[in-house]
């Protein structure tokens, strides 16, 4: 049984995410808003707060035995600092990435200025001297 259907684990958790990310107030608005219902994205907080949405599981409809608050603002910052960790990583290999290209691309521009200053221009006319002069 899927959580909701037409929607992707990775669409659900990105939901989740935005909504813990907007300020105070203007949640119910953004919620209005979207092309799901209110109770389908209880149900997903549930599921991402539970540690559930991974698994495919259905949470039931029964009170937290946790305070509210505090938990799921705890879990959501934990989620949130594994998605970015993933992305650090990625932006990471990217400068490796082109900081190798930086570099070769200096020791060609370098090899190119050496191989100029050593040969003369062929493309321009050298003087003409006649020997009457």
């Amino acid at each position: 049984m899927s959580l909701t259907p037409g929607f992707s684990e990775a669409e659900i958790l990105e939901y989740v995410l935005e909504y813990q990310r907007l300020p105070y107030g203007s949640k119910g608005a953004w919620l209005k808003e979207q092309s799901f219902t209110k109770f389908q994205f209880r149900r997903w907080q549930a599921a991402v707060f539970g540690g559930d949405l991974g698994l495919g599981l259905v949470p039931r409809d029964s009170k937290s035995m946790t305070s509210a608050g505090q938990p799921r603002r705890d879990h959501a910052r934990e989620i949130e600092e594994r998605a970015g960790a993933g992305e650090i990583e990625r932006l990471r290999a990217r400068i490796n990435e082109l900081e190798e290209v930086n570099d070769a691309l200096g020791k060609a521009i370098g090899l190119l200025h050496q191989r100029s200053v050593h040969e003369p221009d062929e493309h321009l006319p050298t003087p003409n001297r006649s020997p009457s002069s």
